[in-house]
């Protein structure tokens, strides 16, 4: 594939994990806000609606609202831009290009977010009985697939291509 046709794929990535982010924030404020929420799966899969003034899991969440503004939007912001940045410098493609797309797409949700009502729209639970994960939502599983992948590709990330 062309290295254009790289750079249209991670636009396509970023584009369609940003939409699925923004869908699935918009229906959980519509159908979940002020509810008991829903269970699936034997509890397994949980439903409910939160608003995260935090980072991941609400780390931060009690700082004040100047010092999260800075440190989740600002600095989020600057990391996703240096992080297109490196991607170019270094032409990376393949996994690596589709991991930063995922890591883009969500921090960009998530970003736009704080920006828009100061808050991240959470609505995912999962687990078993008592052992369950925090409230998160699809910028967060993108987030976190994006990283596993320039993890596993980590020797090539830095190393130009010849």
């Amino acid at each position: 594939m062309s290295r254009l046709g790289h750079w249209i794929v991670f636009v396509l990535l970023v584009g369609t994990t940003f939409g699925c982010d923004r869908v699935t924030k918009r229906l959980a404020a519509l159908e979940l806000a002020g509810t008991a929420g829903e269970s699936f799966l034997a509890d397994t899969v949980r439903l409910e609606y939160a608003e995260n003034r935090g980072a991941f899991l609400s780390v931060g969440a009690g700082l004040p609202a100047s010092l999260r503004t800075g440190l989740f939007t600002v600095a989020t912001g600057i990391v996703l831009v240096g992080g297109l940045f490196v991607a170019v410098r270094y032409e990376w493609s393949g996994l690596p290009l589709a991991g930063l797309a995922l890591v883009f797409a969500g921090g960009a949700s998530n970003v736009f977010d704080r920006l828009l009502r100061g808050s991240v729209i959470d609505f995912m639970n999962v687990g078993l009985g008592p052992l369950r994960t925090g409230i998160f939502n699809v910028a967060d599983v993108a987030i976190l697939a994006g990283v596993a992948m320039l993890i596993a590709t980590r020797a090539r990330l830095t190393e130009p291509r010849r």
